[in-house]
């Protein structure tokens, strides 16, 4: 897991935002934690549309339904032209960009919390405002 101290990154980012690590450290659908304050977040960097590097997303890493830290570990995939990743604990499928469930596997639905993702100079930053 990455551990971010905004007071020490090498790197200034804006108002709000919060470097959380190199764009270099993440792997094309690959799920990375980092832990900003007290909260664990799950950072997902997918392919672009052409196969190059795409868009990264950040989502709780808190699985709703096991309460586990576990969804940075678990399977990224499509849904029509939606990203995806499925939780590696009941197998409940969420939208990376909105958090919201699309397989609830019976249960009630549930979602995961979603920052804003930007990435600037190849610094990944999230949009920051304390703990979530």
């Amino acid at each position: 897991m990455t551990l971010v101290d905004p007071q020490t990154a090498e790197y200034t980012a804006p108002d709000g935002w919060v470097r959380v690590c190199a764009l270099d450290d993440l792997e094309i659908e690959r799920g990375r934690a980092a832990l900003l304050g007290g909260t664990q977040i799950a950072l997902f960097l997918l392919h672009g549309p052409d196969g190059s590097t795409g868009r990264v997303h950040a989502v709780s890493n808190l699985d709703p339904y096991s309460h586990a830290h576990v969804i940075s570990r678990g399977i990224v995939g499509t849904r029509q032209d939606v990203p995806t990743v499925a939780s590696p604990m009941y197998k409940q499928v969420f939208d990376l960009r909105t958090g919201v469930c699309l397989d609830t596997q019976g249960k009630e639905p549930k979602s995961l919390h979603v920052w804003p993702v930007a990435v600037d100079d190849g610094h990944v930053l999230v949009r920051w405002e304390g703990e979530g």
